[in-house]
């Protein structure tokens, strides 16, 4: 089983295609997209994502926006935010969205690995406590 889900999100080519060999070698299952509305389409068509690498500076919809839409429909998933062009008032606003971590390129992929994993983490233990809920609502209702 592979360590998360993972929806890889940016503008750059090149950089989505070593990222995907990287993340896929070290047993992360990868879904690629290269701009903001690509990612809301796979986050519909692959519901097992867990985790989203976003990238910040893309043209169109940008990353602080397409983070936006996402924390609306999918409030579960946790977004690692990755950016070239950080400034701290980009990093609050995409913590102040619910951003999971705000990563700088180039970042240590090991580093990156293990924000992954965490993120993974908290998303099921969201997702479990909701299972736990409402079994305790069936089973309240049944007795």
């Amino acid at each position: 089983m592979a360590i998360a889900n993972v929806l890889l999100v940016d503008d750059e080519v090149p950089f989505v295609e070593a990222m995907t060999r990287r993340l896929t070698k070290r047993n992360l299952d990868i879904v690629v997209a290269y701009s903001g509305e690509e990612a809301l389409k796979q986050l519909e068509e692959h519901e097992r994502i867990e985790v989203v690498i976003l990238d910040v500076k893309m043209p169109g919809m940008d990353g602080i926006e397409a983070l936006t839409e996402i924390r609306k429909n999918h409030p579960l998933l946790e977004v690692i935010m990755l950016t070239g062009h950080a400034t701290v008032e980009s990093a609050i606003d995409g913590m102040k969205q619910g951003a999971f971590d705000y990563l700088m390129k180039p970042c240590d992929i090991d580093h990156l690995i293990s924000k992954v994993a965490e993120a993974a983490a908290r998303k099921r233990q969201h997702e479990n406590k909701i299972v736990e809920a409402r079994m305790k609502e069936i089973t309240g209702r049944i007795a």
